[in-house]
């Protein structure tokens, strides 16, 4: 499990990075929208406890979309004005208020899927406004280094904690927005807020692959194996991205109307 959180979310970070530089923002956050953090998560915590635990984690992680989605917008309008630093504090700000709303709400399958997909439908209109063609710049290797040792650091965080705290806030840790915390500081400081936007903004299109995902999960739990249940987990989200893969591609990758990278815009 040790080697999972280490070398798992480390390693799709370093893909991801290269996928932004290849092919832009949209399509980095779009892969980063996968549950390649939830699921590993989940799973550990259906060994380390049992399914129904894992179940009840998997439809709180299902909700937690809406917790997501608040860092990743409130950071993508903080990001225009601030530098990296209080735009994270602004997003992680954004993400605790929004799970701890979530911990009151009663838990349910259907309630956390009206949940995440009311917030993925409303969350394309509440980014910032953008217009033209976002360029990636160069990423030294060193920068990708540090971006897998940070992600490395929050996976064996956010698992170390979560699973005594009860199912539910282990669902909702589950989805602490690790990938969108390395990869939007990093490109806000190194490549811009306008790519740090388009790339926050592609993850919300990702997320349908990882909404498929936990409530395939949550369900296939508490009827079948925990194989079973994981692998046809995976199969559901498999095919929503592979399905929103032209919603994606509609959008393409664009840059703010203001300029602006890590710096504070300055006003005459």
């Amino acid at each position: 499990m040790l080697t999972i959180k280490l070398f798992l979310v480390p390693a799709f970070l370093a893909f991801i990075t290269f996928a932004g530089k290849r092919w832009g923002a949209n399509v980095a956050g779009w892969l980063a929208g996968l549950p390649v953090v939830t699921g590993p998560i989940l799973f550990i915590l259906a060994l380390e406890n049992d399914a129904s635990f894992a179940a009840v984690a998997a439809t709180a992680s299902l909700s937690a979309v809406f917790a997501s989605v608040s860092f990743s917008i409130t950071y993508a309008h903080a990001c225009i004005r601030f530098r990296c630093l209080p735009s994270l504090f602004c997003g992680l700000f954004a993400w605790s208020v929004a799970a701890l709303i979530l911990s009151f709400i009663p838990s349910s399958i259907l309630s956390a899927l009206v949940i995440a997909l009311s917030t993925l439908v409303a969350a394309s209109r509440a980014f910032p406004k953008i217009s033209r063609q976002v360029s990636s710049n160069s990423i030294r290797a060193s920068e990708i280094i540090f971006r897998m040792i940070a992600g490395a650091i929050l996976t064996v965080l956010v698992t170390t904690f979560s699973s005594s705290l009860g199912a539910s806030w282990s669902g909702l840790l589950a989805v602490f927005p690790i990938l969108a915390i390395v990869l939007a500081a990093f490109s806000h400081k190194t490549q811009g807020a306008a790519f740090a936007v388009s790339l926050l903004r592609g993850m919300v299109t990702g997320l349908y692959s990882f909404v498929a995902f936990c409530l395939t999960l949550s369900v296939a739990l508490v009827h079948a194996s925990l194989a079973l249940s994981f692998i046809s987990s995976i199969a559901a989200a498999i095919i929503v991205q592979v399905a929103t893969k032209n919603v994606m591609k509609s959008k393409g990758s664009y840059e703010l109307h203001s300029k602006s990278d890590c710096e504070p815009p300055v006003h005459s």
